[in-house]
């Protein structure tokens, strides 16, 4: 940490957690590897009291693996690589993957199959999908610099709520015999 009359440089160290959602709902139905989508971060990244990266920072992430659903249940799944998030004019790569799976339906597809043989293969699993919403962990790949305005004030810790007081438990026989 740095100082001077221009300010405070604080220094994201690499690997730090940034927790990510993405902007919109995300199927495997619709989606094929290479595929960018928006992100956005869910939480302030904070160092020292200062907020770094703000919440709803826009970033970028790309579908790195997909499989379709298929014949007798099988789920089809969705993995998605964190590539950067955009600040002002800077980007900041960003590590990390997350993979999604949908839920399979093999008792359905082995029922089928019992009841009306072949026609068991018709049954599929679900899709693979991501919620806007949905926190996913994604890292800081590069250690990331950032100047505080020098007079800027570090975000106080919220105060813990006093402790509401315990009711008093009766014991409920003696009330029941006192009604």
């Amino acid at each position: 940490m740095a100082q001077d009359n221009l300010g405070k440089t604080i220094t994201l160290a690499p690997n730090a957690e940034v927790v990510v959602t993405p902007n919109d709902t995300l199927s495997s139905k619709s989606l094929k590897v290479g595929d960018k989508f928006k992100i956005s971060t869910v939480f302030d990244v904070m160092q020292e009291g200062y907020v770094l990266i703000p919440r709803g920072t826009p970033g970028e992430a790309s579908v790195s693996y997909r499989t379709g659903k298929g014949a007798f249940g099988k789920s089809a799944k969705l993995e998605v690589t964190f590539n950067s998030l955009k600040l002002g004019d800077r980007v900041i790569p960003l590590n990390g993957t997350y993979r999604s799976e949908g839920q399979g339906n093999a008792g359905a597809a082995v029922g089928a199959v019992v009841a009306v043989g072949v026609f068991g293969a018709f049954v599929t699993g679900h899709s693979a999908t991501l919620t806007n919403g949905q926190q996913l962990r994604a890292h800081t790949a590069d250690p990331v610099s950032f100047t505080i305005p020098a007079g800027t004030a570090p975000v106080q810790a919220a105060a813990l709520a006093p402790a509401a007081p315990v009711a008093k438990v009766e014991n409920a026989a003696a009330v029941a015999v006192a009604n």
